[in-house]
Order: C-alpha cells, then sequence, then structure tokens
C-alpha cells in the first residue's frame, strides 16, 4: 500500500517530490546562445516557438553502427531537417511546421564562424546558415523569413536521435508500400514496423524511396514525429517522473539547447503534453511556389509561395490552429475512421473487371462483390474464364496503370502482378483457386484546409 500511495503521488507530479526527481535533468544538455546580440527581432506572439534542427552530426557513433545505417562519410556541419515548433498558449496543440533545408534564404549580414571573415547579405540554401554561422545565424535567418520570433533552440544530432527513440522502446510506422533506400539501407516492406533507434534514422533520412525526394522526406519525418507523440504520450512515460526522467536524461544527454530550455520548461511542457494524443499535433510543410528554383553559384533551390507562406506563419503568430475545426467528438471519431491497408491510389478511382477462372460456381461474382465493398468501380458483370482452371489469382494491368494495379493487388493478397501492354484502364482480375477474400484497402490520408495541415492521428497506424 505505502509503494502504492508513494507511486501515485509521483504519478500526480504536480508537487515537491515529481519535481525534485527531475530537478537537474537538464544538466547534461550541451548550451549554445542562438540569441546572442540580436537585434530587431520580430514581435513575440502567443504561445512558444521552438526551432528544432536536426544535423549530420555523427562523432559519438560506433563504426559498427556507421556500417549498419550507411552513416559513412564526413559530415557537412549542416542542418538536416529544420522544423519550427509551435506549442499553444493553452498547451493543447502543437503545430509543426517543416521548412525544406534546400529551402531559397535572404542569410543576413554576419561573421563566418569557422573563417572569422564578414559576408554581407547573400542568397543561399537554408542549410546553410549553420554550416556558415551556427545556431545564431540559422535562428535569424529562420526569424527574417518567417517573421516568427523564436523562444528556444533544440539541436538533435544522428546520435540524440537513436537513443531518444530506443528510450521510448521503438516507435511503430506503418508504410503503405514497400520502402528501399540504397544510400541510407532502408528496407520496409508495406505494413506496420516497429523501428529502433537505427532504423528510425533510416527511415527520416531516406530521400531515394520515390520520386519526392526531400518533400517526401518531410512528409515522413511528420510521420515518424506524429507516432512519437502517440508512443510517448499513450505509454505512461509523461505520467511517471521516474520513467520521464529515464527518458529525457537519456535524451538530453546529446542535443544542443538555449539556456533558457531547463527543468522548470521541460516540467511545464510534460505537465501540459498530460492531455495531449496524436490529434494534439497537426503538421504541415511551408507552402511551395518553385521546387526547382535556381540561383547562380548556389544550383536548385526551393522557392516558398510568399502570400501562402506569410498567410500561415500570421496563424502561428496569432496562437490560430493550422488544420481544419473538428466537429464535436472528433476524437472519438478519429479511433473508427476506416481502417484498411493504405494504397496509393484511390480505390474509387479504379475500374476492375472480374473474371472467374476456376469451376467454382458464383466465385466471379463473390470476387466482385468484395471489390466493390471496398470501395473499387467493377463492372458488376464477371465473366467466366475460358481454359483450365487458374490455381493462383492474377492481375493483369497496362503499364501505363502500374500505380493503380499495386494497390488492387494489395487488396488481393498472394495475387500475381502481370503487365499486358494496350490492355487500357480497365484492370482485369481472374479469380484462381488461392482465392480466400478481398483484404479491406483505403486511400491516404489527405492534408485539408487552407494549410494543407494534417493532425498526427489521422497519419499514425491504425
Amino acid at each position: 500500500m505505502r509503494m502504492a500511495t508513494t507511486l501515485s503521488v509521483l504519478v500526480l507530479g504536480a508537487g515537491g517530490i515529481g519535481h525534485a526527481l527531475v530537478t537537474g535533468l537538464d544538466t547534461g544538455i550541451d548550451r549554445v546562445d542562438p540569441f546572442k546580440d540580436m537585434k530587431n527581432r520580430p514581435q513575440g506572439g502567443h504561445g512558444m516557438n521552438v526551432l528544432v534542427v536536426g544535423t549530420d552530426g555523427r562523432d559519438s557513433l560506433t563504426r559498427q553502427q556507421r556500417k549498419a545505417y550507411r552513416l559513412g562519410g564526413a559530415p557537412c556541419r549542416c542542418t538536416d531537417t529544420v522544423m519550427l515548433v509551435h506549442i499553444s498558449e493553452d498547451r493543447e496543440r502543437a503545430s509543426v511546421v517543416s521548412l525544406p533545408r534546400d529551402s531559397y534564404a535572404e542569410m543576413p549580414a554576419h561573421v563566418d564562424t569557422n573563417t572569422g571573415k564578414r559576408h554581407e547579405a547573400h542568397p543561399v540554401k537554408l542549410n546553410a546558415a549553420y554550416a556558415e554561422g551556427g545556431p545564431g545565424l540559422t535562428v535569424r535567418t529562420v526569424e527574417n523569413m518567417t517573421g516568427i520570433k523564436i523562444d528556444h533552440y533544440l539541436e538533435v544530432d544522428f546520435t540524440s536521435f537513436m537513443k531518444t527513440v530506443d528510450a521510448v522502446g521503438g516507435v511503430e510506422i506503418c508504410t503503405a508500400r514497400p520502402m528501399k533506400d540504397k544510400y541510407t539501407g532502408l528496407d520496409l516492406a508495406a505494413g506496420p514496423h516497429q523501428l529502433n533507434g537505427g532504423q528510425a534514422l533510416q527511415y527520416v533520412r531516406s530521400r531515394h524511396v520515390d520520386g519526392a525526394a526531400d518533400i517526401g522526406r518531410m512528409q515522413r519525418q511528420q510521420r515518424f514525429l506524429a507516432a512519437l507523440i502517440d508512443r510517448v504520450t499513450s505509454s505512461g512515460v509523461l505520467l511517471n517522473p521516474v520513467r520521464f526522467r529515464q527518458v529525457s536524461t537519456t535524451m538530453l544527454g546529446s542535443v544542443r539547447a538555449d539556456q533558457g530550455f531547463g527543468t522548470d520548461e521541460l516540467l511545464g511542457l510534460a505537465r501540459a503534453m498530460r492531455g495531449f494524443d496524436p490529434a494534439s499535433s497537426e503538421f504541415v510543410s511551408v507552402p511551395l511556389g518553385d521546387v526547382s528554383f535556381p540561383v547562380k553559384g548556389i544550383g536548385s533551390t526551393v522557392k516558398w509561395d510568399a502570400p501562402k507562406a506569410q498567410k500561415l506563419f500570421q496563424a502561428l503568430r496569432e496562437d490560430r490552429p493550422l488544420a481544419p475545426p473538428r466537429p464535436a467528438g472528433a476524437k472519438a471519431e478519429a479511433k473508427d475512421r476506416p481502417r484498411g491497408t493504405v494504397v496509393d491510389v484511390a480505390p474509387k478511382t479504379i475500374r476492375v473487371q472480374v473474371y472467374n477462372g476456376t469451376r467454382t460456381d458464383g466465385l466471379g461474382r463473390k470476387v466482385d462483390d468484395a471489390l466493390r465493398a471496398t470501395g473499387f468501380d467493377t463492372t458488376r458483370a464477371p465473366r467466366t474464364g475460358e481454359g483450365p482452371e487458374v490455381r493462383r489469382t492474377l492481375v493483369e494491368y497496362d503499364p501505363r496503370w502500374d500505380r493503380s494495379a499495386k494497390s488492387l493487388a494489395a487488396a488481393l493478397p498472394g495475387a500475381e502482378l502481370r503487365p499486358v501492354k494496350g490492355r487500357g484502364r480497365t484492370l482485369r482480375v481472374v479469380a484462381g483457386l488461392d482465392y480466400k477474400s478481398v483484404t479491406p484497402v483505403r486511400p491516404e490520408e489527405k492534408p485539408t484546409g487552407a494549410f494543407e495541415a494534417v493532425t498526427g492521428d489521422r497519419v499514425v497506424c491504425s
């Protein structure tokens, strides 16, 4: 009873015992002063703004880790990831805005921290700000670009990222399709995966999974962060000061932060986030105008859509949510959203003709009905195949509709995919002796609203 009572007091975490357990956990943080001598800063708004940057630092990784997770080569000493995190004034919402590392930026006049040489204002890619002037120049550049006053700065390298993921016991990620990147070593089949720190690093670093490059990588980073929030808020870490201290100490032992980011701020955030769930977080990428904007001497950059971007940052300054408002009872509805394997192409856009490749009466109709029930646009006129019985269910498709074919095959596990030139937009399913049932599938949740923001509960595993 004494043990249980003591634990209950700790879990409440509102008084001296809980505070004493976590007091001093910030002593391991490597401190920086990114706000030193800064002038003409934007006016502060409501809520708290944290600039989170991920660097490619790998000095403390072992040789085995570097080899296993493809981290060879010299680091560029630049920012691999830049995120602006806004915590609402009522501490009930977290808005995460991803800023492409290759964003076209006007770097203010500064002194290069590497050479001591003074530079006048000039155009660069955003990640070059850290390389030339470290945290201070990075904060100045982001504030100039966004008009947002940064309250805190948090810098995470490869080591601290991996340690954090391992400290919370790993993070679950669901992939709609296989993901493979020879540069990072990422190799995931479609479906759910419990990632450890090293695997998670491969996931958030990969940019050769598809044609979306850095834009796709930002979306995966947002999905991962939503899954991490889900893991932390659902595992009891924030309710148990002992566990909270263990996780925080592990994470903070290898990060860099400003002087004002200390124990009290961590405790305040932890208390605020006790009511958090994935629906409390929202994710968005800064609106883009030209993803291949050429700049002499720099190369291809990413140009923001200035009017839309300014509206986004104005919403942050005014502490307004970015995602569309939810109707009453939205949290319960989120749990009941359509389940099924996420596919690349919406089933309703895929036209399907079903054939019965067996002598089993009614199988064609059964398959047609099942596919239509999960959303496919079937002809509702199944046919009987000719020739001997087919053992394995077959999906025939025109190579021009290969993404549609893969989405259809996801609903028919084990089916053979066979390209047939000239087949046209209507895909053909020949039901074989191995047919058992249709697996429900659904299209990926798409961002909505003026800023195309998506809440975390829409991107974590169902």
